[in-house]
């Protein structure tokens, strides 16, 4: 059980989910009305924490310098929008919560949160008070301004998507190649001692034919496939510089009546 002091020393640290990721920081801190009990808490959540999320205390703890919540992130950070009236979560509000949590919902009094900064005590109570400041009612005479700082950071998010997808296209390729033709020549020689037998081995006058087969190369063209490069896709990192802006909240102090000014 989370008691007020634990609260107070937790309001504005780190919140963590049921995974350890961190969820947001500590905002306000709602009371059962009946009991004075931490029941509720707001987590700063969203792009810069510039949303509020309530989520229950119940099974709530205390985990090194901040609170360990039983719920994931998404699930706080999805949880009902609700706007306490006057500092107070209506019944409806409260049983909305309960149930979307998946918890039981007993039906008893709303929750308060004192816009003073008091967590629900008495006002009229100085010995018990606390304010919200780091040095409060109890502490010094001193008050404590503080200023909202932009918390900055990054998420992996889906850019796109890029595919390797190979198709089948036809090139019209032109090229030249060598070819050998035959063409008849007619080639006379006269009669010599050598030739003379060869040349009167026939008849005196007689009438003959002779052929010759004539060829020519013609181009045969065809194909075959051969690997010519590999192509696979990778991925490179590139940084790059972008700027953002948010609203935070300053706290002011001013001084009313007779002040010497230094």
């Amino acid at each position: 059980m989370i008691t007020k002091d634990q609260v107070q020393e937790l309001i504005g640290r780190e919140a963590y989910g049921s995974d350890g990721d961190k969820i947001g920081k500590l905002g306000q801190v709602y009371l059962d009305d009946q009991t004075g009990q931490p029941e509720f808490a707001t987590v700063n959540t969203g792009l810069f924490g510039m949303s509020e999320s309530f989520v229950p205390l119940a099974d709530a703890s205390v985990s090194g310098d901040g609170l360990s919540l039983p719920f994931t992130k998404e699930r706080v950070k999805d949880a009902p929008n609700v706007s306490p009236d006057d500092g107070h979560l209506s019944p409806e509000d409260e049983q909305r919560l309960y149930e979307y949590y998946g918890l039981d919902y007993d039906g008893s009094a709303g929750l308060g949160y004192d816009q003073s900064g008091d967590l629900g005590y008495d006002r009229d109570d100085t010995a018990g008070a606390v304010g919200r400041d780091t040095s409060g009612p109890t502490t010094d005479d001193a008050m404590t301004r503080s200023e909202e700082r932009l918390d900055v950071g990054t998420r992996s998010e889906e850019a796109g998507r890029v595919r390797l997808r190979k198709y089948v296209e036809t090139e019209h390729v032109q090229t030249t190649v060598p070819v050998q033709r035959e063409r008849a020549v007619v080639e006379r020689e006269p009669i010599t001692a050598d030739n003379f037998d060869a040349a009167t081995s026939g008849p005196e006058i007689s009438e003959e034919e002779h052929e010759v087969v004539l060829h020519e190369e013609k181009p045969v063209v065809s194909t075959h496939a051969e690997p010519v490069e590999r192509v696979r896709l990778g991925k490179e990192q590139r940084t790059d510089q972008e700027t953002v802006s948010g609203e935070v909240r300053k706290e002011r102090i001013e001084t009313d009546g007779d002040v010497d000014k230094r």
